[in-house]
């Protein structure tokens, strides 16, 4: 490892060190007590009870129940359940307020084994707010009818208000495969007596644990959402305040996102805005976060029969959302420019394709670091290549700093001569490592947000999408946590020991040289949180570039770079050769720099006088 390598390194460690220092996780207990009632609705009646109730509508008085006209006969009546169950969902309404009152995806499970339920009334409400004559009204108070009937494999839900004056009918629609439900929103004639332009739609989020590490379920937990004008936006994951965002564009769709699954719904056209909000209480281990989304829907697109709407409620799955809606993979965060790109076109298609094969998880990232160190080939011989110079090299550059070594711009000046007589590059090892880089960063986005690998087992990690744990401790250490990943202690080693093997062919000496160590011993304390699959990657592409290192020496001849090299200084001093337009350029600033110095030596003597 020559001097510019070590500089390389120590500039994607830096990178690394601030990425990990803004957003690594921080390891929460792994069981959590069970969650309270938080919702008034959490009263209703359990899932799966096939009774009906008797309600009335205590909370209207004769008064309010005159002024709401026509829907007035629609406060009281009895709760019935319509139950759907589907190739990929179990969904339940209620006939008080035509609403989601239970869903559930059947093809998941939560980390602790219970079904994952996306919607249940101890943690969401709904409301339909508008007015009738100044009163305020929610159209997700009254009693429906219902019918439910079929449309080719598609089952279609009706929830409907008629009377004399007319209609208001929720519609919706759920195919048999799939996590999509259609929803509208239809007026014949009884919404023309609101006194409101839009209908106003509140949804209430308490979002529960889903997956392992409560941590880094929390910071991977918002709302995010979609203009019509295609900005997409979300609240920061990370802040532990109460966050709220307003719009006064037009939404195209909201969703509450959890790591790992999605709540969300997509209009047609747009809604006319809209207001999110987020916010979290630590202590409380039986909540991720507490959402709120509240949306507006124009009257006009309800009378005009234009109000549909559209449902989604599954997994944040990068290749399922592509085939939602416009910018609605944005939710599968893969990354900042240019990141995103490389995660997007190469990586990640990569990754599906390998996945196909039905393989075990270890058996496909350990052929994606093969795969990947057979594409960066040329990458990694051009620094080993340019390490050998740099060895056979060492020992004029010694006589050099032994020259001058009180005069470091003396020194800099004729090191940079003889890397010109020789046809060298000093930076030529600094450049493929610094290329890299990019690909490296990929993983740690690819890897955390690839549900392909929740709850995948792979040796001792039982769980690949959160860290392995091969022991828990009984105190918590700072930075560290209270649990040893051994996937990172395995990583770490491999990396020690390659850091040691470039330190026997390195120019470089002093603290430098000790640089290289001190990298992998930061990285036990912030990847000890990270996806087990990260650190796996790691280990399995780290033995591979030292297996592939030991292969490149054996076609890298030092007596053949010393002979070209004495080629070149031969050329050189008979007036032969070019310079490169990099070493011209560094040669003329090393000049301006030592002109400059010469000056300003001058100066201080004539100032003294």
């Amino acid at each position: 490892m020559d001097r510019n390598t070590a500089i390389g390194m120590t500039l994607m460690g830096a990178l690394l060190l601030v990425y990990f220092y803004w957003f690594s996780p921080t390891p929460k207990p792994e069981a959590i007590p069970a969650a309270t009632t938080e919702l008034a609705t959490a009263s209703a009646s359990t899932t799966g009870d096939s009774t009906t109730s008797t309600n009335t509508a205590s909370q209207f008085d004769s008064a309010k129940l005159s002024a709401l006209q026509g829907f007035g006969t629609f406060a009281t009546g009895r709760e019935e359940k319509v139950s759907v169950e589907t190739q990929d969902l179990k969904v339940e309404f209620s006939t008080k307020g035509g609403v989601i009152k239970y869903l559930e995806l059947k093809n998941y499970k939560t980390y602790f084994g219970k079904p994952l339920v996306l919607v249940e009334p101890r943690s969401n409400a709904f409301e339909l707010s508008t007015k009738v004559k100044g009163e305020p009204l929610d159209l997700y108070t009254l009693y429906y009818g219902s019918q439910v009937s079929k449309k080719n494999d598609t089952t279609i839900v009706t929830f409907s208000l008629r009377n004399e004056t007319g209609s208001f009918t929720q519609t919706y629609s759920i195919p048999p495969v799939g996590y999509e439900i259609g929803y509208s929103l239809k007026n014949g004639g009884l919404a023309e007596q609101l006194s409101t332009e839009q209908l106003t739609l509140n949804w209430t989020n308490i979002l529960r644990p889903l997956e392992k590490d409560l941590a880094d379920s929390r910071n991977n937990t918002t709302i995010n959402s979609y203009t019509v004008a295609g900005e997409f936006d979300y609240i920061s994951e990370r802040s532990t305040d109460t966050e709220t965002e307003t719009f006064a564009d037009p939404l195209k769709w909201i969703s509450f996102k959890q790591k790992f699954f999605l709540a969300s719904i997509i209009a047609k056209e747009s809604f006319a805005g809209g207001e999110v909000q987020t916010s979290v209480n630590q202590s409380d281990t039986s909540v991720v976060k507490r959402a709120h989304a509240k949306l507006f829907i124009p009257l006009k697109a309800v009378t005009d029969s234009k109000a549909d709407f559209t449902f989604y409620f599954g997994p944040n799955d990068y290749n399922q959302l592509e085939k939602v809606t416009t910018g609605f993979n944005e939710n599968v965060y893969l990354g900042w420019a240019p990141i995103k790109y490389i995660n997007k076109f190469a990586i990640r298609p990569l990754f599906n394709v390998l996945v196909d094969f039905n393989m075990n998880y270890g058996l496909v990232i350990l052929v994606l670091v093969i795969i990947l160190r057979l594409v960066l080939l040329p990458l990694s011989y051009s620094s080993n290549l340019s390490m050998a110079k740099m060895k056979v090299l060492k020992p004029e550059l010694d006589e050099i700093k032994e020259k001058f070594p009180d005069d470091m711009a003396k020194a800099q000046q004729e090191q940079m001569k003889l890397y010109q007589q020789v046809g060298v590059n000093p930076i030529s090892g600094c450049i493929p490592v610094l290329l890299q880089l990019p690909i490296l960063m990929a993983m740690f986005y690819l890897f955390p947000n690839s549900i392909e690998l929740r709850q995948e087992s792979l040796w001792w990690a039982e769980d690949l999408s959160s860290y392995d744990s091969i022991l828990t401790l009984p105190f918590t250490i700072p930075f560290y946590g209270n649990h040893v990943s051994l996937f990172v202690l395995l990583m770490t080693a491999a990396t020690l020991y390659y850091t040691w093997q470039n330190n026997q062919m390195t120019t470089v000496q002093g603290p430098m040289k000790s640089l290289g160590y001190i990298m992998p011993v930061v990285f036990i304390f912030v990847l000890n949180s990270f996806p087990a699959a990260l650190s796996f990657y790691y280990f399995v592409s780290t033995m591979a570039t030292i297996v592939q290192q030991v292969v490149i020496k054996r076609f890298v001849d030092e007596d053949k770079i010393r002979s070209v090299m004495d080629e070149n200084r031969k050329k050189i001093a008979a007036g032969g050769g070019t310079k490169s337009k990099f070493m011209s350029k560094l040669e003329n600033a090393m000049k301006a720099s030592e002109e400059a110095r010469k000056k300003a030596d001058e100066a201080k003597k004539t100032k003294k006088k």
